[in-house]
């Protein structure tokens, strides 16, 4: 059992919710991950008496006395699509308001701003410092070194088209919720009958048999008419949507391109060496240990008892002190720790001597001087070599920032990539369209060239074609320059272009129908008594052969995301039952039995019960933050105005008039 405890979550959750969304695309803007998709996008919620970066339109909900506009949430759907569309290109607004993503950003608007509300109205309050440091954290705030820039930080508001209080509003929220939903989530220890139980139910065993009615076989011999074709293009347009596409023209060099750096002078060396003189100078440091002590009568007492050949650890040990080593330091180094009178003390008395009392800036010091450690001073010919280095490397590097620079006015000037190419003697290539997310677009597959990675999203963030950029690959080694040739926007391609693919859909939804017909008739003779293998053999056609299944759930669980959707079902049933399952885009259908159902046994005793009882303790804190979240709805007051959530779903899935 052990590890497979750990899939308890997915299992229940399937109890729970099975196939709660229709398609496997997912659109799940949670409840905190819609701060992430927010500062993402840049819709952060304002500051004023409605939310979302702007004031007008109809208001689609009042949550206490503040106002959610249509145009506010269209605009977040608009960024959450987008932001979608990274991992899948081919996401639509229309699937996306389909899928539920539209109810789920407003009501995770809402939400949030329940939860701020609601603190406030109890007087919680987030305050400014817990504020900063969250800002502190966001990395489009941080610089090179990854702590926060100011002027990073402004640059990224600029960016986004938004401000600083815009985004202390959003943190609010997600620290208000974190504070008071947080403790909702703890504390939880479910009744460990039921934990017994469902340990059992994961260790069970399920025996059955799956069908597949694949629509090929049943599709029609007879082609779809004309009109069939063109109806069906025309009801379907957002299901041949292709993402959108861009062609990258970019050409590579080296700082090999940058020529005839001086080398440098015997001047330059010289002032280099005088600059850092101090590091080339004979140096002295000292091993030391140090004893502090209250008074100057206690350091003498510690000191006499030295020099009659203690050393001074065990001395202030048998007192009950410590003496401490100070390492290897410098004379400036010891003055600034203690004081100057105290440093050249140490620095003047010889090695293995204990010096003192000294008065220190608390009470009395005894230093012993442990070792000496002397650096011989470097002559200007002795570290030419090094110092020559040193020049060539900055002068190379300030040689390489010019050039880059005037490459980049070269463009702000109007020319263009083959201008700059060619005055460069660089080759000009092209990439096949590609994808946001840097795939090739097309059956053939692939992924940007490496040189371009770091690229892509800046080529996608080009308004227009033509607009040449110069880019770092390998930080002061290799360099791109590069545009865009060609945008291909997101758009259903011409029916001559996919003609063939139409009609395949064509064939298909229509063999579905039929097949979903013989599914039914078999559901109907299995829960009869027929027996499933015989039924299929029976109907004459070429299938594949029915599918026995013998299996633990933990063998299931063990599948992950890659359990066939059939297989799921199987583990959903109850013993005995037969069910129906549609193929994803009318590829056929599945008649799914589960003969026997078979508990697993698990000692009451059992130390593993405890990680299962940790995970089902989460999700009890789940489902009471999502209680508490309900009553501070209430609290606060929610009125939704469907009429204006209908209008602007109508509005975006093009179905408004």
């Amino acid at each position: 059992m052990g590890a497979h405890f750990n899939g308890v979550r997915v299992m229940l959750q399937f109890f729970r919710s099975f196939f709660s969304s229709k398609i496997g695309v997912a659109v799940t803007l949670g409840f905190v991950a819609l701060i992430a998709v927010a500062f993402a996008s840049g819709d952060v919620l304002n500051t004023g008496g409605g939310i979302g970066l702007g004031g007008g339109g109809d208001r689609v909900a009042t949550v206490g006395k503040e106002r959610v506009h249509a145009t506010d949430l269209e605009r977040a759907a608009n960024n959450a699509v987008n932001e979608l569309r990274q991992q899948q290109p081919r996401m639509t607004m229309k699937t996306f308001v389909e899928q539920g993503g539209l109810t789920q950003l407003l009501d995770n608007i809402i939400d949030l701003t329940a939860v701020r509300a609601f603190g406030e109205k109890h007087g919680i309050y987030v305050g400014s410092r817990l504020i900063d440091s969250e800002i502190a954290k966001i990395p489009s705030a941080q610089s090179v070194d990854g702590k926060f820039n100011e002027q990073v930080y402004r640059a990224f508001l600029a960016q986004r088209g938004i401000t600083d209080d815009q985004v202390r509003r959003q943190i609010t929220e997600a620290m208000m919720a974190r504070q008071l939903l947080g403790a909702a989530e703890v504390g939880n220890v479910p009744n460990r009958e039921a934990v017994q139980r469902y340990a059992g139910i994961l260790t069970e065993k399920r025996i059955g048999a799956i069908a597949t009615l694949p629509s090929g076989v049943f599709a029609p011999k007879s082609a779809p008419t004309e009109a069939e074709i063109t109806k069906w293009y025309a009801d379907r347009k957002d299901d041949y949507v292709l993402p959108e596409r861009r062609i990258i023209r970019y050409s590579t060099f080296t700082d090999a391109a940058v020529k005839n750096v001086p080398a440098p002078t015997e001047a330059e060396v010289a002032a280099l060496y005088e600059k850092n003189k101090a590091q080339f100078a004979a140096t002295e440091q000292r091993r030391v240990t140090q004893l502090v002590l209250p008074t100057e009568a206690a350091a003498k007492a510690i000191l006499a008892e030295t020099a009659s050949g203690k050393s001074l650890e065990a001395v202030s040990s048998s007192k009950g002190l410590a003496a401490a080593s100070l390492g290897v330091i410098s004379r400036q180094g010891l003055s600034a720790q203690t004081s100057q009178a105290i440093a050249d003390a140490a620095f003047a008395a010889p090695v293995k001597t204990v010096v003192g009392p000294l008065k220190a800036p608390l009470g009395w010091t005894l230093i012993r001087i442990d070792a000496v450690e002397n650096r011989a001073g470097r002559s200007l010919d002795q570290v030419r070599g090094e110092l020559t280095q040193q020049l060539a490397v900055a002068k190379r590097r300030a040689a390489l920032t010019d050039f880059s620079a005037k490459i980049e006015d070269q463009f702000d000037n109007g020319a263009s990539l083959t201008d700059v190419a060619r005055e460069l003697g660089l080759t000009v290539s092209s990439t096949p369209p590609l994808l946001a997310n840097g795939a090739v677009f097309g059956p053939q597959g692939g992924q940007t060239p490496p040189q371009l990675a770091r690229v892509v999203e800046a080529a996608f963030a080009m308004e227009s074609e033509r607009q040449p950029q110069l880019a770092e690959v390998e930080a002061g080694k290799t360099f791109v320059v590069f545009d865009v040739a060609a945008i291909a926007a997101s758009a259903p391609p011409p029916l001559a272009q996919i003609r063939q693919t139409v009609v395949n859909d064509i064939q298909l939804s229509k063999g579905a129908i039929a097949a979903k017909a013989v599914a039914q008739k078999i559901e109907d003779q299995v829960r009869k008594g027929g027996d499933l293998r015989a039924l299929v053999a029976g109907l004459g056609v070429s299938l594949p052969p029915v599918e026995s299944v013998d299996m633990s759930r933990q063998q299931f669980q063990a599948m992950g995301q890659q359990t066939p959707p059939p297989l799921s079902l199987l583990f959903q049933m109850a013993k005995g039952k037969v069910k129906l399952l549609g193929a994803p885009r009318s590829r056929g259908w599945f008649v799914v039995q589960l003969k026997d159902a078979i508990p697993g046994t698990v000692a009451a005793d059992d130390p593993r019960l405890g990680e299962l009882a940790r995970s089902i303790a989460q999700l009890q804190g789940n489902e009471f933050s999502e209680q508490l979240r309900a009553a501070m709805r209430a609290d606060v007051g929610v009125k939704r105005n469907d009429a204006a959530i209908n209008g602007l779903r109508g509005r975006l899935t093009g179905a408004a008039n």
